[in-house]
């Protein structure tokens, strides 16, 4: 039997971070989905409304890897109020040959933050427009300032425009990104304002109702939508979605049950999967003034794919991962 191997969260954030070499591994995952035989289970959920939270179970194997993750991750919204983090969670690494467990990886939701906010960076390489420098998002949390943080490795950002419900909050996420990114940052008085001072704009709330409607949308706009991740989750009016040139979700199955597809009423525009953007097989935008959405309610794909990313990096497999990053700013995906 092998050795089942733990790792804490302050171990794994010596090694792992946001940067352009994880954006690539996510963005190899998604086209894994098309390209490869993954067998991925509908995500299992545990809702924990007594508490505002959630629980949710996500796993893939992709053929011909040696191993595969199981992440259970949790998302308690009343949290902040207890001054503990959203969201949490851990991942175990199982031998794909024999299924036995390989590593525990303790990241108390650090993982999912981090493939999150990559999938983020991904959906907008292919969808935005390449010249898109004005960011707007809508949330005040972990999510936005990852998200944030992963744009600026495939767009050009030069200005940020924030809109939070707590004002303490939004002043604080001013601060801390103008610090970190250099990057001067505006707070909004309403989601329209964000919206329509943006090029690219980014929900990551966990609202029960729309947020955005059709009649803020403007040509060229490409609005990234990730909070809604259960059925009773929306962040987008359908009528953005009826209005767009064109709508990607990281598995469409998944958005029509949990994300922004549920409950859309027929649609003109195509709906496509990141996959067969990062592919190649699909285009999201042909010009750019087109409007683009992007759906991403989560996959397990992600969670194999960060989990074994990590797993070598802890075990020297991947010795080049901060020479690889050090000296990359922006990285180059999509068309």
């Amino acid at each position: 039997m092998e050795v089942i191997q733990l790792y804490t969260r302050k171990e794994i954030e010596r090694i792992i971070r946001l940067d352009p070499s994880l954006i690539k591994v996510i963005e190899q995952a998604f086209t894994s989905l098309v390209t490869k035989k993954v067998t991925m289970p509908p995500i299992m959920r545990i809702d924990v409304p007594e508490h505002n939270g959630e629980v949710d179970i996500k796993s893939a194997f992709i053929e011909g890897e040696d191993s595969f993750a199981v992440k259970l991750s949790s998302g308690f919204f009343n949290n902040p109020s207890l001054g503990l983090p959203t969201s949490g969670g851990m991942m175990i690494l199982l031998n794909s040959r024999t299924g036995q467990p390989l590593a525990v990886l303790a990241d108390d939701g650090m993982l999912t933050d981090l493939r999150t906010a990559a999938a983020g960076a991904v959906g907008a390489a292919y969808c935005s427009r390449k010249d898109a420098r004005r960011a707007g998002i809508i949330g005040t949390g972990a999510q936005a300032r990852l998200q944030l943080k992963a744009l600026t490795f495939v767009r050009p950002i030069d200005h940020v425009y924030v809109y939070g419900r707590k004002v303490e909050r939004a002043e604080a996420y001013k601060e801390e990104m103008e610090k970190e990114l250099g990057l001067p940052v505006t707070i909004c008085s309403s989601v329209k304002e964000a919206v329509a001072e943006s090029d690219i704009v980014v929900t990551t709330t966990p609202s029960r109702k729309p947020l955005i409607f059709a009649e803020w949308m403007k040509p060229g706009l490409h609005i990234t939508a990730m909070g809604s991740d259960a059925e009773h989750k929306q962040e987008l009016d359908h009528g953005v979605l009826e209005k767009a040139d064109s709508i990607t979700c990281d598995v469409i199955h998944q958005s029509e049950r949990l994300g922004e597809l549920r409950g859309a009423a027929a649609l003109k525009s195509p709906v496509m999967e990141l996959g067969e953007l990062t592919s190649r097989r699909k285009q999201a935008r042909t010009s750019d003034e087109e409007i683009t959405v992007c759906d991403l309610t989560g996959t397990g794909v992600q969670d194999t794919a960060i989990a074994r990313f990590t797993w070598n990096a802890l075990n020297n497999k991947g010795d080049d991962h901060d020479e690889r990053s050090q000296n990359e700013h922006q990285i180059h995906l999509g068309r």
